[in-house]
């Protein structure tokens, strides 16, 4: 017969192995998840690999890794949705087989205004560092390829991030042409940070695969230099992307469809 104080340690041990389990999956969970930012043409291997889709950033994980999880711990009801209606209008479709050729003065600064749901985003953009990625979304938001389109992707947990840029709101749309990364030395990205109000793009985790898909830092986040950082936020956009993470994503796992309805309304980009 088995005494109290055998069970008790039975019991123990047990817990502890249950523990080192969650431990070992969440490192494993914490390793997929800083792998890649799988975006653009469909490869969400960040998101896929951690829990959603898509391409710039990555996560799941409930918990930072060595963290321990409850088993009775339960999603948080989502905060009520901050942002107004879209207005009205339809997603473009179109694509193209090429990068556009250089039209930008690459010397010349230059602004992005996202005008979304949610309030204004307005993005200084890193003209001379990366001139390709600033000529594509200044080609980009003169067709009106942005106007319309969700937001699809929010991060809640590891990295913190919005994602945006994909016409289809699935992840893994784009423009139909790629473009060379830049920038991936910024001084801006020190011990694999990026920091509070970078705006990167999204890629697919291969070399020179980034589309249209970008993401908005809302606070300090481990990444790889993967991600071609190509502006900064400004103070007041900063203050539209908090009240959008604070509303939350939709699966309660840290790496989902955001709770706000982020849309885009129209994007432009406008020489200083």
């Amino acid at each position: 017969m088995v005494s109290q104080e055998q069970r008790r340690r039975q019991l123990a041990r047990e817990k502890f192995l249950r523990q080192q389990q969650r431990r070992t999956d969440a490192r494993r969970k914490a390793r997929m998840r800083n792998a890649v930012i799988a975006s653009a043409l469909g490869v969400v291997l960040i998101g896929s690999l951690a829990l959603y889709t898509t391409g710039v950033l990555k996560e799941d994980e409930k918990t930072n890794a060595g963290a321990e999880v409850t088993e009775s711990s339960s999603p948080a009801s989502p905060l009520p949705d901050p942002c107004k209606k879209p207005a009205a209008g339809k997603v473009k479709s179109e694509t193209w087989k090429k990068e556009p050729a250089m039209t930008i003065d690459k010397s010349a600064a230059y602004t992005m205004k996202l005008a979304t749901t949610c309030g204004d985003i307005d993005i200084d953009l890193k003209t001379s560092a990366a001139p390709h990625t600033v000529n594509s979304f200044d080609f980009l938001a003169g067709k009106g390829y942005f106007d319309h389109t969700k937001c699809h992707r929010l991060t809640t947990n590891g990295i913190y991030v919005l994602q945006c840029g994909d016409p289809t709101g699935s992840g893994s749309g784009g423009p139909g042409y790629t473009i060379p990364d830049e920038n991936l030395k910024d001084k801006s990205l020190k011990g694999n940070v990026y920091p509070a109000g970078t705006v990167a793009m999204a890629n697919t985790g291969q070399a020179d695969s980034g589309g249209s898909q970008f993401f908005l830092v809302y606070q300090d986040s481990q990444l790889p230099p993967s991600y071609t950082p190509f502006g900064t936020v400004s103070k007041s956009g900063m203050t539209v992307l908090k009240k959008i993470a604070a509303a939350g994503e939709s699966t309660g796992a840290g790496d989902g469809a955001p709770n706000a309805t982020v849309v885009i309304n129209k994007a432009t980009v406008t020489k200083s």
